[in-house]
């Protein structure tokens, strides 16, 4: 504080996560002070929900074949570097959308890697208790 008034300012993502905010004494032998907020559990404990594409019930044929079945030449003539890439990227994830399918992660498997499938994971857990 300085002169009475606060300077910095206590940001979040969520509303309510912040709970009590107080200055505490300098920090050192500079005019900075310290902060202390507190973080409120309940505004913690929500996961967040990661969609993301499902790669093993993907039709990768399909998928080759719209993309095969576009006449490029004419979707890309007489256009500018920027233009072209805008019909190719809109070409590629309309097929995307067609031919992946989406699944939805959240908690801890949000958080697992990809390659860690239940039957790994079963087999870890397996040696882990075996010792």
């Amino acid at each position: 504080m300085r002169r009475g008034a606060m300077l910095d300012l206590v940001l979040t993502n969520k509303e309510g996560l912040v709970g009590d905010v107080k200055v505490k004494g300098s920090l050192g032998c500079s005019d900075h002070e310290m902060v202390e907020v507190e973080i409120l559990r309940a505004a913690r404990r929500v996961h967040s929900k990661l969609t993301t594409l499902d790669f093993r019930r993907a039709q990768f044929g399909l998928y080759r074949d719209l993309l095969g079945k576009v006449p490029w030449d004419k979707a890309l003539e007489e256009r500018e570097d920027q233009d072209s890439w805008l019909v190719f990227k809109n070409h590629l994830l309309q097929a995307q959308e067609r031919c992946i399918p989406t699944k939805m992660k959240s908690g801890k498997n949000a958080q697992r890697p990809a390659r860690m499938n239940k039957e790994l994971l079963g087999k870890f857990k397996l040696k882990a208790y075996r010792g």
